[in-house]
């Protein structure tokens, strides 16, 4: 709550949110009518925006300069390693064997310094135009599962292929994000457009059900970011 304060704190004063998520967007926006701000979105797809009064916000477009091959995850994890907060930063951008985020300006000088390694891999980062990926879709691969439920703890312990018992613990221990809020209720029943994360296994969109299997059971499709 105190995030979502402090950024419509900054758009009354004339000034501009940092990066928001979808939920923290519908909360800041509460606060004001439609013609009251603007938005900021690097690229047409984009989840993580910024809303702003006149003046837009300085971005910048970095690329990970690596001969290595990175999951999201990966770039996530190690971007929050250097006790960045998550409004620092925009998109993580996987597409192929390239990798970029967008990154406040202002943050510029302290990741080149300072964000130099993924995993035990040494990186680079080159700043490119903000345009270069303005007309970029999302890639997603396609999962199909066969499940007794829509509860997400039985969906989550098919992806993993972990026992329903650990994935409790995956709850207790806070690495199951659904709408980018931390989820502590497994018997939550997914529902179509669901966006969720398992840590160290990556993000998910929950398509829905796609039919009835002779035993009861469930064909569903689960779209994963790439």
């Amino acid at each position: 709550m105190y995030n979502i304060k402090k950024n419509i704190d900054r758009l009354r004063r004339g000034s501009f949110t940092f990066f928001l998520e979808p939920n923290e967007i519908k909360e800041v926006s509460k606060y004001f009518k439609k013609d009251e701000f603007n938005i900021f979105k690097p690229f047409l797809e984009a989840e993580k925006v910024i809303l702003y009064k006149e003046t837009p916000p300085k971005v910048i477009l970095f690329k990970i300069i690596t001969k290595e091959n990175f999951r999201h995850q990966d770039i996530l994890g190690s971007i929050f390693s250097l006790n960045i907060d998550k409004e620092m930063f925009g998109d993580i951008i996987v597409d192929d064997n390239n990798y970029y985020f967008y990154l406040l300006e202002f943050m510029k000088d302290y990741f080149l310094t300072n964000f130099n390694k993924i995993k035990n891999s040494y990186i680079e980062l080159e700043e490119i135009d903000i345009n270069t990926l303005k007309d970029y879709k999302r890639k997603f691969k396609e999962l199909e599962l066969i499940v007794k439920s829509e509860r997400i703890d039985i969906v989550v312990s098919n992806i993993t292929n972990t026992s329903r018992s650990k994935v409790k613990d995956k709850f207790n221990n806070k690495e199951i994000i659904l709408n980018y809020e931390i989820l502590t209720n497994p018997s939550y029943l997914l529902k179509e457009e669901d966006i969720f994360s398992i840590r160290k296994y990556g993000k998910f969109k929950y398509i829905g059900k796609i039919k009835e299997t002779k035993k009861n059971n469930y064909v569903i499709k689960i779209n994963k970011y790439i």
